[in-house]
């Protein structure tokens, strides 16, 4: 059975990523094809992907422009069909609804606060409010100007269902097994599980899987069945 996994597929290789797809496909419901991923192989690499599973595509390229701008590169990307496409909701509310009247077929997705980015971070920048705050903001504006997913970090999970209600699909990276939890970039952390049960939709996972690879296939889809595993029970 498939867990509400986002396979993160960073790799500059396409075999590997097609490889990658195979050994996981049965755990995975979604897989996430970032801007490296894009511009490494354009529309044809994201063919290659959808041409291996039957399982959603997150297009994880993070628009962030002008809304016109925003219109044209999410009109340009809406052949290739992506369940996902992800803005930055900082770019504002008519940046968002630029990006939803372009792909009415593809959930647009916000980002909210980046889960590399720690609190001095974000005071750093010039955010006047503390993460959490600045992400249920950022989510409102974004669900309202017709946004049907977001992402954001497993801290601001349950503000963020409380503010824009059960419909919106809540996205989730920074998550990493208990075991692995503060070994990497990422600064907002939880377990799979937990994410899960604090009400987000699918979570993204990347190393914790895909490292598995350096052992083989069947290692790496056992990972990938372990923490299914961990989630669905």
């Amino acid at each position: 059975m498939k867990a509400p996994i986002v396979l993160a597929v960073d790799t500059p290789d396409l075999d590997i990523a097609k490889q990658w797809v195979s050994a996981t496909q049965e755990s995975v419901s979604v897989y996430k094809l970032g801007l490296e991923f894009f511009l490494s192989f354009g529309q044809e690499g994201i063919r290659a992907i959808t041409s291996e599973t039957d399982s959603d595509i997150f297009l994880d390229l993070k628009l962030h422009d002008i809304p016109h701008t925003v219109e044209g590169a999410a009109r340009a990307i809406a052949n290739l069909s992506p369940r996902f496409l992800t803005v930055h909701a900082s770019g504002g509310r008519s940046m968002v609804k630029a990006a939803v009247d372009a792909v009415p077929a593809t959930d647009v997705t916000a980002v909210t606060i980046l889960t590399s980015l720690s609190e001095e971070d974000l005071f750093e920048i010039g955010y006047a409010n503390p993460a959490l705050e600045s992400a249920v903001a950022l989510a409102k504006m974004s669900v309202t100007a017709g946004a049907k997913a977001i992402v954001c970090s497993p801290l601001e999970i349950s503000a963020i269902r409380s503010a824009v209600g059960p419909a919106p699909h809540i996205i989730t990276p920074g998550v990493r097994p208990l075991s692995e939890v503060g070994s990497d970039d990422q600064k907002r952390t939880m377990t799979p599980k937990d994410a899960i049960a604090a009400g987000a939709s699918y979570v993204v996972i990347g190393r914790p899987i895909t490292k598995a690879w350096s052992e083989g296939a069947l290692a790496m889809s056992a990972k990938a069945r372990s923490i299914a595993d961990e989630i669905l029970n």
